[in-house]
C-alpha cells in the first residue's frame, strides 16, 4: 500500500490539538492543494479563508456553536462558495450572471468546496498535521459573513481546524461497505440488516474506548435529522443572493 493510500485509509477527526504553530511552508502547500482541486467547468467557485488570529478564533467557535477545538487549533480554514468573483469574471465580458437564480449554483459550489476541503485535509495529514471539518460555519450564517466580511454572492459552507495533534483519535469503524457500494443500480436489499449491525459494532466501540456517552449511529443522526439544526441557511442564502428559482 502507498502511502496515500495509507493516508486516506487512517482517516480520524482530529479535536485535540497542541498550541504549536503550523509554519508558513507547511500552510502554504495546504491551501496550494485546495487551489489546485478540481472545479465544475473551470469556474474556481471557491475561495478559503484562513483564520490564525486567536481572538478570532474564538469568535468563530462561539459561533458555531461552542467547539473548542477552532479556538485550540493554531489555524481556521472557512470554505466558501465563490460567485462574486465568478461575476466580476462575466462583467469584465459585459455578460450578466444567472447562474445564483439556480440551486444548481449551491450543489455545484458545495460539491467544489467539498473537493477542495478533503485536498487541503489530506495534504495537512502528509504532512503530520491533523483536522476536523466543521459544518458548523453554517449555524450562524449571517454573523459568520459579518465577521468574515464576505461579500454578495459568497457562502461560507464549511471550516477546518488544523494544528498538531495532542491526544489522537481513535478510528471509527464504519457502516458496511455493502451500504456505500452500489454496482450497476442502488441496492436496498440489506440495507436494514446492515444498519442494526452497525448500531451494534459502532456501539461496542464507544465502550472499548470507554466513551460513556456513545449511541449508536441511529440514534446519533437523530439527534441532528430530527430537526432542521441550520435553520437560517436558505434566508441567508437567498440575502447574499442565491434565489434558488430553478
Amino acid at each position: 500500500m502507498n502511502d496515500v493510500l495509507k493516508t486516506l485509509y487512517s482517516h480520524k477527526s482530529e479535536r485535540s490539538f497542541l498550541t504549536k504553530p503550523v509554519p508558513d511552508d507547511v500552510l502554504d502547500n495546504v491551501i496550494q492543494s485546495a487551489y489546485q482541486a478540481p472545479t465544475s467547468i473551470n469556474s474556481q467557485q471557491v475561495s478559503v479563508l484562513v483564520v490564525r488570529n486567536a481572538e478570532r478564533r474564538q469568535r468563530l467557535s462561539e459561533l458555531c456553536g461552542g467547539q473548542p477545538w477552532i479556538a485550540k487549533a493554531p489555524v481556521f480554514l472557512v470554505f466558501i462558495i465563490d460567485m462574486y468573483k465568478t461575476e466580476l469574471g462575466m462583467k469584465a465580458v459585459s455578460e450578466e450572471q444567472k447562474a445564483t437564480e439556480s440551486i444548481e449554483s449551491i450543489i455545484s459550489g458545495s460539491t467544489d468546496v467539498g473537493i477542495a476541503l478533503t485536498s487541503a485535509l489530506i495534504a495537512a495529514r502528509s504532512q503530520g498535521l491533523g483536522g476536523v471539518p466543521i459544518g458548523g460555519v453554517r449555524l450562524n450564517p449571517s454573523k459568520m459573513i459579518e465577521e468574515l466580511d464576505l461579500p454578495h454572492h459568497t457562502f461560507a459552507v464549511a471550516g477546518l481546524s488544523l494544528g498538531y495533534v495532542d491526544k489522537p483519535a481513535h478510528i471509527k469503524p464504519r457502516l458496511p461497505m455493502e451500504t456505500f457500494r452500489h454496482e450497476e443500480q442502488y441496492r436496498s436489499d440489506g440495507m436494514k440488516d446492515n444498519i442494526e449491525y452497525y448500531n451494534k459494532k459502532i456501539t461496542a466501540h464507544w465502550e472499548t474506548i470507554g466513551r460513556a456517552d456513545g449511541e449508536s449511529w441511529s440514534q446519533s443522526i437523530s439527534g441532528y435529522y430530527n430537526r432542521i439544526y441550520y435553520p437560517d441557511v436558505a434566508s441567508t442564502l437567498i440575502k447574499q443572493g442565491f434565489s434558488n428559482k430553478y
